[in-house]
Parts: C-alpha cells; sequence; structure tokens
C-alpha cells in the first residue's frame, strides 16, 4: 500500500480520537463574575439587612458583595468549552470536585449552599454585634438575600450591620463606605476572623462592572485577587472585621497611607 494512503488511514481514527474527546464531557466547572448586592439596600423590594433593639442609622453609599456563576453541577463541560475559557480573563477553569461535592444532587448541593448561607448570615450577625459590644439577646439582626447560596458573603454582612449602627464610628453621623461604593468578599467567624473563598479575580471583576473602587479581599488571596485586576480598583486585604472596618474608616477619612495594599 503507498505510503500515503497508510498515513491517511491510520489519520481516520485518531480524527475520529479527537473529534469524540472534543465532545466528551470533562471535569470541569466554567466561571464568570456573578451579580453583586449592596447590603445596605434592597433585594427583591425587601431590605437585606433589618435591625431590631437599637436605633438604625441611615446609610450614603454601598457595600455589594460578590457572587459567581459557575456551570451547574450537572451541566457537560467539553474540551471546546474549556479552550474557549482558557483564552478568556473573565472566564476561569475549575475542578468539577472543587466546585461541587462530588456524588450530590442538584437538590443536595441547592439545599447545602443555602445552609451555609443561613450560618454565614448567624456568623455575620454575631460578629458584628460582639464588635460593637451590643447584647445579641436585646438586638435582632435579619438578613436576607433571594437566591444566593454559600458563606461568602459573610465579612459583607457583617459590615452592613456595623455601617447601619455605628456608621464610621465617630459620633459625627459619618458612613463606614465614606458614601463611596465598597465591594468584597470574605468568609465570617463569629469572633469576627475572616477568611477565603475563591473566585476572587472574577469578582473583582464583577465589582468594576458595578461601579466599586475598593475590594475588600481575604488577605490569604491577595495573590489571586491581583490576577486580571480591574484598573482603578483598590484591593485592601483584612484578616478580621477589626480590620475592615478600620480600613474603611480610615479611607473614608482621607488617610490612605495608613490602609495596607495587597
Amino acid at each position: 500500500m503507498p505510503r500515503s494512503r497508510v498515513l491517511a488511514a491510520c489519520a481516520v481514527p485518531v480524527v475520529a480520537l479527537v473529534a469524540v474527546a472534543g465532545l466528551a464531557p470533562l471535569p470541569f466547572a466554567i466561571a464568570q463574575p456573578g451579580t453583586t448586592t449592596d447590603v445596605l439596600g434592597k433585594d427583591q423590594g425587601r431590605e437585606v439587612i433589618t435591625i431590631t433593639g437599637a436605633p438604625v442609622r441611615p446609610t450614603t453609599g454601598q457595600l455589594r458583595m460578590t457572587t459567581i456563576l459557575a456551570t451547574g453541577p450537572g451541566t457537560d463541560v467539553d474540551l471546546g468549552d474549556v479552550a474557549d475559557a482558557w483564552f478568556r480573563t473573565d472566564r476561569a477553569v475549575l475542578p468539577h470536585d472543587n466546585v461541587y461535592p462530588p456524588g450530590k444532587s442538584d437538590a443536595e448541593i441547592e439545599k447545602r449552599n443555602l445552609g451555609q448561607m443561613k450560618e454565614s448570615q448567624d456568623a455575620a450577625a454575631v460578629a458584628a454585634l460582639n464588635y460593637l459590644k451590643l447584647d445579641p439577646e436585646q438586638v435582632e439582626v435579619d438578613l436576607h438575600l433571594a437566591d444566593v447560596g454559600g458563606p461568602s458573603a459573610g465579612l459583607l454582612f457583617a459590615l452592613g450591620v456595623v455601617d447601619k449602627l455605628d456608621g464610621d464610628g465617630d459620633g459625627d453621623g459619618g458612613d463606614l463606605t465614606g458614601g463611596e461604593v465598597v465591594a468584597g468578599t470574605g468568609t465570617i467567624a463569629p469572633d469576627g476572623k475572616v477568611g477565603a473563598v475563591g473566585g476572587v479575580s472574577l469578582k473583582t471583576q464583577a465589582a468594576a462592572r458595578d461601579g466599586a473602587t475598593v475590594f475588600l479581599v481575604p488577605k490569604d488571596e491577595c495573590s489571586d485577587a491581583q490576577a486580571e485586576l480591574p484598573d482603578g480598583m483598590r484591593l485592601v486585604p483584612v484578616s478580621t472585621l477589626s480590620d475592615a472596618v478600620a480600613s474603611l474608616r480610615d479611607l473614608g477619612q482621607g488617610q490612605e497611607s495608613k490602609v495596607p495594599s495587597c
């Protein structure tokens, strides 16, 4: 058989294998910048933060919690999807099991995520009231955010409670945000410690899209947040709720040299 025909015959199964590989589902999820929500405002017509048992101050400015949007746990991701996302700055390719727990149904994952959000809200309320030295038995905090799961909004929830109750803490009626649009991410523990969340480079893009110029990021994720950082976005690393409050207060008072950067 002529050499050219041999090569052509050998190429057929190779092409077929490549075609099959290109269509076969891969163990990845594709993520992109998601929605942001001002925790000082309303969500679906309802206040995100409602406080009873203590005077609540009016606020200006915004504290925007950020999210990423990932392909669903049952969505097939093929080689073409991965290749497209790999070369885009507004997409990330993540191992499927890093995004969703293996062996769980969509309903089980949704229930888990909503449970994490409830735990995050409870921890945020306790952390904020502890920071302000207020009795949780006398002050009730109700947090509402529809259609969002997971624990990553904890820091912003806690900051929202602090702003509504204490502002910048100087007693002059100033806002913790300084009237600006501030965004961020991070889990929160009842003692005020801030934890890492993942997806921060996509969240900074979501924040910039929605008008934020300052982004609060868990300190351990500074390097991740610097990847694809939008122009004009200032990263402020935080390890605790106290860190975040102090940095925002200093920014609002024009003392930028006192504020840490990544």
